[in-house]
């Protein structure tokens, strides 16, 4: 049987489940692979605090949004034209954001009784009239996956785990793109354990064939590669590691090294992670007990003729601002990265919210200006990151450089620059 391509401009997809369901790297490993396809993107991972909900309910659904096109696109999108929900708990918190008439893949093999019962769901959304209006595509991927890894030595719980790459591989038929760089990352990941890289690249390849076996859908999407990109190198980048390569190129370019003294804070915690892999590059990390001794250490590695950086989230800017001003009157040139997360007080570290400007231009006592910068995009916190730089060293000056959590932990295919 031959099936129908239905040629597409754009899609939305959105990856639902729990916590433990793998959707982050279900949804990084389809940014990275549609990335190589050529395609542009946006992406916006959603994830619930760090300390775990109970499995199964609304507050321990953690999601991952990805806006691919062949033209050029700036945000995630709005709501999903595709949802794949994992569980009961994710179809009802989701589904109200899914595109009228778009898709849902639902894994039946978690709607159980017991799993209604810990998503609070009165009744079973698949029965009640919730889908409707939407084209709904049913898959006991439970039971699949147990049949695909029947012969695996992998217990029960361990070949469940695997569910998230058989989903991830009907995902890559529905919308034409290639296993091999999945198949690949999964070889490396396991090194040395045989057995997790037979189970999960079985269920990948197990979930793409099962696209041709059950014909489920009308037929697959193919969105063509980007025609009007400049001409280059690219790589796949999320907004941190942007974020520190253009604090460690700003350095060089500087002919300083770098110093950065911070405490770890979410959602800024990776820039320190990052620039700490990068010690034969010219830069110094130090993890401090606290925001004020972060600062101060950075402050003191300016004194000392290095470049200081320090990052930090909107309640650590605020305790920040003495040590601000100490760099405003010592004329002394500081990089400060606040990765803003939503709310006053201590906030909620995984949501996103752009609302530390006031603070960053005004907070500090007497008069204490400093030059503020904001990026825009992923791929824009490098050269973000890199102005912010120059404007400390040519000015003898702190610098506060704004990011947000979407931007920190989006991705976006990134032209490797020309310095």
């Amino acid at each position: 049987m031959t099936t129908e391509v239905i040629r597409q401009d754009d899609v939305v997809i959105r990856f639902a489940g729990d916590s433990g369901d793998g959707m982050q790297i279900t949804g990084n490993q389809f940014t990275d692979t549609t990335a190589k396809v050529g395609n542009d993107l946006a992406t916006f991972p959603d994830f619930p605090s760090e300390i775990r909900a109970p499995a199964g309910t609304r507050p321990g659904v953690s999601g991952f949004q990805i806006h691919f096109s062949s033209s050029e696109i700036f945000t995630p999108g709005d709501g999903p034209d595709v949802l794949v929900a994992m569980n009961p708990a994710a179809l009802v918190v989701n589904i109200g954001d899914l595109k009228p008439g778009g898709v849902v893949v639902v894994n039946t093999g978690s709607f159980t009784d017991k799993d209604l019962e810990k998503a609070k769901c009165a009744t079973n959304p698949l029965e009640d009239g919730t889908l409707n209006g939407y084209r709904v595509i049913e898959i006991d991927i439970n039971a699949r996956v147990e049949e695909a890894l029947k012969d695996s030595p992998l217990t029960k719980k361990d070949v469940l785990r695997c569910k998230n790459f058989y989903t991830l591989g009907l995902m890559y038929w529905l919308f034409s793109r290639p296993m091999e760089p999945t198949l690949d990352w999964l070889a490396a990941k396991f090194k040395g354990k045989q057995e997790l890289i037979d189970a999960n690249q079985t269920a990948l390849k197990a979930g793409y064939a099962s696209g041709d076996i059950h014909e489920m859908f009308q037929g697959r999407y193919e969105v063509a590669p980007r025609s009007d990109s400049q001409p280059g190198m690219y790589r796949n980048i999320m907004g941190n590691e942007a974020l520190a390569l253009g604090l460690a190129a700003g350095a060089h370019l500087a002919e300083l090294e770098l110093f950065l003294g911070s405490y770890p804070i979410t959602p800024a915690t990776d820039i320190l992670q990052h620039l700490a892999k990068l010690k034969n590059h010219g830069v110094v990390t130090m993890q401090m007990e606290d925001e004020i001794a972060g600062i101060c250490t950075a402050l003191g590695g300016s004194f000392a003729g290095k470049l200081g950086v320090t990052t930090t989230s909107g309640p650590g800017l605020a305790l920040k601002g003495e040590a601000i001003g100490l760099a405003v009157m010592t004329e002394l040139p500081l990089v400060i990265v606040d990765v803003q997360r939503a709310g006053p007080s201590t906030g909620m570290p995984t949501k996103v919210e752009q609302a530390d400007l006031l603070q960053s231009v005004y907070g500090r006592n007497s008069e204490a200006p400093v030059p503020v910068l904001a990026c825009s995009h992923p791929g824009d916190a490098f050269d973000c990151a890199v102005e912010a730089c120059r404007i400390a060293v040519e000015y003898m000056t702190p610098v506060i450089l704004l990011s947000d959590n979407y931007i920190a932990n989006g991705a976006e295919p990134w032209l490797l620059p020309d310095l």
